[in-house]
């Protein structure tokens, strides 16, 4: 199995009376099965061919060990330089014929970035022992490499080899490569050792200090660098987009003890967007917690504020495993998805994402609480007649000839609609919800839907939550919605059989209180993340819905949650955006009347589940789910 593969073991490494841990050991992958593929050819003349194929996926691992005597502690007195304290073996068995090679970083708790990279135990002073080459000056550490005699001995990168002793990096730096290796766990391995050394001043204060250094092991050998851990700035969260092939930027935001996340205005071409880590190796490592992309969040603000550092946010990418057309596919990744609960820890392992034949967007998706598979990202399909002449990227289960034949609906929502729009287009006159009409009119600030122009465009720097966001997708009428535009004149309240999801997707269903089958907004949310708790006015209202604090915070606060990430998007009501960063509308597939279609709201203290009522001509968000 070809690709990059990332393993990294984590020793606590310090000097002044300092110790190594191998904290949770190594994480790896070691995938060891072979696929055996046959198949017969008979030929003409009764001959018969037997064709096998056999698959070894690549397996490489890495571990370290100290020796009796050999641990990383020693006592230092000021103005003295010591070298030699303790030694590690680091042994990795690889099976890539590209070789592999080994990253270094070093850090204090999870501060990655500066100089200060060990620190007092237990105690909050500016006391530190800086990276440097340990001989003089400032209190300093440093580390040595060596290959291990007797060994496949990697070659030594980067001038940490020999008697010199190199500064503790405080970005991934590589520090031992090997070329072609097949030698696989099991095998004598090939080995470095790594020892550290420190000088301290005369003005370092007695104390205990610890350190850490990560060791990442990548193979091939020509794979890119572990991306760093980023910086962090006192009382500001920080977003990262975790990789180098990505597009769009965001600012930093204000810490506060309970505080809504920004949605991504990143985007990443082949891979769906699934929330925000607290850990920049959120992949590998067991301790990473998740976030919906505007998930509420409690910190203790005195632990990111003042002398402490503040919080950095790496968002959560899933590469695309096929298309979301692709049946077979949809239907192989939904059953090996883990399904997502409020009772268990969300992790990696119950989100995919598929692409959109349509455009190439692809999306993020997950088995949600209820057990069906649902895409995690709005909709992002644009329809303009710039993007699509001919209207057949509007085709969901209808053929073009009855469904979605727009030919093209209105431009970004940045245009400003001072002229008319010469394309057909849903539009209604002045607002009013009974002259709403398909075709070429004088009324370009009600057409419908609009796109968000953050999804074709540079994105620049969001800085609050009311501007433009990538992630808020794009807005369509419920008759964009359903791909239908016979809904002016229809008071039809059955469920559609067409929508603007991919073949072999659709709208939600919504309205019905009675029957969860019947609505699936009702059945995610009520029976899936509420335990099957019905809204507060169930009894006495057509229209329940959770709200009052907390009842309303938990139950909205649990739909925004990772894997579920439903976002404050907000909607198109007349002629611009509104409620963006507050509130989150979601069409359903299922009709009230003739104006009006049912959706999800969503506010910070109010959710209704698939019973709100929104003008059909309203532009709001679309989610899909699996299956006809």
């Amino acid at each position: 199995m070809k690709g990059i593969h990332y393993n990294y073991i984590e020793n606590n490494n310090t000097n002044i009376k300092t110790e190594l841990i191998i904290a949770g050991g190594m994480i790896a992958a070691t995938l060891v099965s072979v696929a055996v593929l046959s198949s017969v050819r008979v030929n003409a003349d009764t001959d018969a061919v037997d064709e096998v194929s056999i698959t070894v996926p690549s397996a490489c691992t890495m571990s370290g060990n100290i020796a009796t005597g050999d641990e990383h502690t020693a006592s230092i007195t000021p103005n003295t330089y010591q070298n030699n304290i303790g030694k590690t073996t680091i042994t990795a068995y690889c099976n890539d014929s590209g070789g592999y090679a080994i990253y270094a970083i070093g850090y204090t708790g999870e501060q990655y970035t500066g100089e200060d990279h060990i620190k007092l135990i237990g105690t909050n002073t500016n006391q530190k022992i800086s990276t440097g080459t340990a001989k003089t000056g400032d209190s300093q550490w440093a580390m040595r490499i060596t290959p291990v005699t007797g060994t496949y001995a990697p070659t030594i990168e980067n001038n940490y080899d020999g008697e010199n002793y190199h500064i503790v990096p405080d970005t991934y730096e590589k520090v031992a490569t090997y070329g072609n290796t097949t030698d696989a766990e099991g095998g004598t391995g090939s080995s470095i050792e790594t020892t550290y050394a420190a000088y301290i001043s005369g003005t370092q204060a007695a104390d205990t200090y610890t350190g850490k250094v990560k060791y990442t092991l990548v193979h091939p050998s020509t794979a890119p660098a572990p991306i760093t851990p980023q910086s962090t700035e006192s009382g500001k969260i920080r977003y990262y987009a975790n990789v180098s092939d990505y597009q769009g930027t965001m600012a930093d935001q204000d810490i506060a003890s309970s505080v809504t996340l920004l949605p991504s205005n990143f985007s990443r071409t082949g891979y769906g967007f699934a929330g925000w880590s607290d850990k920049f190796d959120y992949a590998t490592n067991p301790e990473a917690k998740f976030y919906g992309p505007m998930e509420t969040i409690t910190l203790n603000t005195a632990d990111y504020t003042g002398t402490n550092p503040g919080l950095s946010l790496y968002a959560v990418w899933v590469k695309s495993q096929g298309n979301l057309q692709d049946s077979a596919k949809v239907a192989s990744v939904c059953s090996n998805l883990i399904q997502a609960s409020p009772s268990v820890t969300p992790t990696l392992s119950s989100v995919s994402a598929l692409t959109d034949q349509r455009d190439n967007n692809t999306y993020a998706i997950a088995k949600l609480a209820d057990n069906k598979c649902w895409m995690i990202e709005n909709l992002r399909l644009d329809n303009t007649a710039e993007h699509n002449s001919d209207g057949t990227l509007a085709q969901g289960y209808g053929a073009s000839a009855t469904y979605g034949n727009f030919g093209g609906l209105a431009e970004p929502e940045s245009t400003g609609y001072t002229s008319t729009y010469s394309a057909n287009s849903l539009y209604s006159n002045n607002g009013s919800n009974n002259t709403i009409s398909i075709g070429t009119g004088d009324y370009p600030g009600y057409r419908m839907p609009r796109y968000n122009n953050l999804n074709t465009s540079a994105r620049e720097t969001n800085t609050t939550t009311s501007q433009n966001i990538y992630s808020y997708g794009n807005y369509y009428t419920w008759a964009a919605a359903i791909a239908d535009t016979t809904y002016y004149d229809s008071n039809n309240t059955s469920v559609t059989n067409t929508s603007l999801c991919p073949t072999g997707w659709r709208l939600p269903k919504g309205g019905d209180k009675s029957n969860e089958a019947n609505n699936e907004f009702w059945a995610l949310i009520t029976t899936g993340l509420n335990n099957g708790t019905k809204p507060d006015n169930y009894d006495s209202s057509t229209r329940p819905y959770y709200t009052g604090i907390p009842k309303g915070s938990d139950v909205s606060k649990l739909t925004r949650n990772f894997p579920n990430n439903f976002l404050y998007s907000g909607y198109f009501g007349t002629s611009s955006a509104s409620n963006r960063g507050s509130n989150g509308s979601y069409w359903s597939s299922t009709a009230s009347d003739k104006y009006s279609s049912y959706s999800l709201g969503l506010g910070s203290s109010r959710v209704s589940p698939g019973t709100d009522l929104n003008n059909k001509y309203y532009g709001q968000s679309i989610r899909c789910v699996a299956g006809s």
